[in-house]
């Protein structure tokens, strides 16, 4: 029995409220991080394959990282508060182009300070646009959200001043020196936006186990119901949005300086949104685990049908990949709303459960 909890027992409520209670979740979250920190940058200097190139990093680790981060923001949204969001591109762009301007006017300012300073001003531009959440719901609200995709993608096209007289509105970023430390080889910047991510996933985590986390799934479940026993909805709502916006700026300004070096404001279009979006939905809504997932799945489909096909012998090419990649992105979604709502991280919950009693069959 894998995950059997016998003997495991909790005296304290220091002790019953871990984030890990089983030792199994907790030996197993430490070889994930060593191997993380320490395992796969090690691989890399060996110069061992694939690890030893820095497409592995450039192409699938980094961005793999930056995405299940802005999964994390917008399942703060749409997973523990409930509210549709359509924007989670918007709010990247506002955090990319925050940063940037951060950066650029105020050359003496860290790199680090200036990437959260972009999530800050996220943050903020979702509480505005957070505001109509108070008076609609649902479909509407969704709506309201991808009206801020819209209007940003306009503004940093045709507003020269948030890119500085550049007529395309494609921007570089600086040079990542962050307190005197030289982000330039592909493995320090896997390892600077690891440790970005840990923090802030540790946070969101103690976040959503909070009171305001309560409150934000009270109002999820039914904010009528919230109210009456005393919580605010206007003030969880508000939260959420600034939260999940913080998060998903501060990943927005890490693709644009970590991953990007340079963008343009299509960058961020509503096909981000909408991919994000995707994340959450088949990694499971309402789940720190599912967002690295479902971003694990979305990222690594489309690199899978390339790969393995060609390994069989029967190479696809790009348009049939990209087709069978929408189609079965579809379908998964489908699949999951209909058999599976919670997605990716319910099926790893059921495996657990089932390795409680193994071998038993009772």
């Amino acid at each position: 029995m894998i995950y059997s909890d016998e003997g495991q027992l909790k005296t304290t409520y220091a002790a019953d409220m871990v984030i890990f209670p089983l030792a199994q979740d907790r030996t197993l979250f430490a070889i994930l991080m060593l191997l993380a920190f320490v395992g796969i940058p090690a691989l890399a200097l060996a110069g061992i394959p694939p690890f030893h190139a820095d497409y592995i990093f450039k192409a699938i680790l980094t961005p793999f990282l930056i995405l299940s981060l802005a999964a994390l923001g917008l399942n703060i949204l749409v997973g523990y508060c409930g509210q549709i969001s359509l924007g989670a591109g918007a709010f990247m762009a506002v955090g990319a182009y925050a940063a940037f301007n951060f950066a650029s006017r105020i050359p003496e300012l860290p790199v680090l300070i200036a990437i959260l300073l972009g999530g800050g001003v996220a943050a903020a531009v979702g509480v505005c646009f957070g505001v109509p959440s108070l008076r609609i719901k649902g479909l509407y609200l969704a709506v309201a959200t991808l009206a801020a995709q819209f209007f940003f993608d306009w503004l940093f096209l045709r507003v020269r001043w948030f890119t500085q007289d550049s007529p395309s509105g494609s921007v570089s970023a600086p040079k990542l020196n962050v307190f005197g430390w030289h982000a330039d080889s592909a493995v320090e910047r896997y390892l600077l936006v690891l440790s970005i991510i840990v923090v802030l996933a540790a946070l969101a985590k103690n976040l959503v186990r909070s009171d305001i986390g309560r409150q934000w799934m009270a109002v999820r479940d039914m904010d009528l119901a919230a109210e009456i026993i005393g919580i605010r909805p206007v003030r969880a709502k508000l939260t959420a949005f600034a939260v999940s916006s913080f998060i998903i700026g501060v990943a927005g300004a890490l693709w644009a300086f970590v991953n990007l070096g340079s963008w343009e404001p299509s960058t961020f279009s509503i096909d981000r949104s909408l991919q994000i979006l995707f994340m959450v939905i088949v990694g499971g809504l309402g789940s720190i685990l599912g967002c690295f997932l479902g971003a694990a799945f979305v990222l690594l489909l489309p690199i899978m049908l390339d790969i393995v096909p060609g390994a069989l012998g029967m190479p696809l090419s790009t348009d049939t990949v990209s087709n069978m990649t929408m189609f079965l992105f579809g379908a998964l979604i489908v699949f999951f709303l209909v058999v599976e709502p919670h997605g990716l991280a319910r099926l790893w919950v059921i495996l657990k459960e089932k390795l409680k009693i193994w071998p038993f069959p009772y």
